[in-house]
């Protein structure tokens, strides 16, 4: 259940993480748009990150699904490597000079060359594939449950899992993730949510509002789907958001509800 987050999530959703009593772990987030940039709106967003200056992309839908680079001041695609039916393309991380990536209910997990995009091989895991990020030593795999898999990047097998929390509650629907100076950042689907995860533990400290961020793009003119793509940029140490079908893509800066402040990634 997610009754813990708020109650602008699915019905089952009851308390607001704006008005709810609020230990002092748990941080409240809100942003301020540093730039807008132009985005693919057929792009329905998987996965995103940046690795020396470059940005990777990947958009799913069967059919549709594919791994991009991207320029990020133009929003033009330079490479493409499309991913033929029957597969739906999720979340993607880099791994050395690769670039693995999920599919949703096939169990099936492609590695790419970063510099090519040709195949390296693939893995086989049980349950679906939504999110997946890197901590340096076991890849970081959500499924759209509450919990977070790690796992071995050589193997794709299950080192570990954790249950992610907030104030001792259950949050499901975890979808693309970052993981950000030891911690791991996760867009709740079908929200306008991001969380940060303690991996040690699973607990929830952070939640980050992003309520409104489309006003700040290109007028409107197809359907738009929800919030999903997190990508930490190290120069500027300002994080790069997205959604499905999005004309935009967002460089924010994090603004501390308590304080006023920026808060500054480690």
């Amino acid at each position: 259940m997610m009754a813990a987050l708020s109650t602008a999530l699915p019905a089952h959703a009851q308390t607001s993480p704006a008005t709810a009593a609020a230990p002092a772990e748990v941080a409240h987030y809100t942003y301020r748009v540093v730039k807008v940039y132009p985005h693919d709106p057929q792009a329905f967003t998987q996965g995103l990150f940046i690795q020396n200056g470059r940005l990777f992309e990947s958009t799913g839908m069967a059919g549709a699904s594919s791994l991009r680079e991207v320029d990020l001041t133009t929003g033009e695609v330079k490479r493409k490597h499309d991913i033929a039916r029957p597969y739906f393309a999720e979340g993607v991380a880099p791994w050395g000079n690769a670039i693995i990536g999920l599919t949703w209910t096939h169990g099936k997990a492609f590695v790419w060359d970063r510099d090519s995009f040709a195949p390296k091989g693939e893995f086989a895991y049980t349950g679906e594939g939504w999110g997946l990020t890197a901590d340096g030593t076991h890849l970081i795999l959500s499924d759209g449950s509450d919990r977070l898999r790690f796992l071995d990047p050589q193997t794709f097998k299950v080192v570990s899992d954790v249950p992610v929390t907030l104030r001792g509650e259950p949050i499901e629907m975890l979808n693309e993730l970052e993981y950000i100076g030891g911690q791991v950042y996760a867009n709740v689907w079908q929200t306008d949510y991001i969380v940060r995860i303690d991996p040690k533990d699973g607990k929830i400290n952070g939640i980050v509002d992003l309520k409104g961020l489309m006003a700040y793009g290109p007028a409107i003119t197809q359907r738009i789907d929800v919030l999903n793509g997190i990508a930490f940029n190290p120069e500027t140490k300002h994080l790069l958001v997205t959604g499905k079908y999005w004309p935009a893509l967002f460089e924010i800066e994090l603004i501390d509800k308590a304080t006023g402040k920026p808060y500054e990634f480690r």
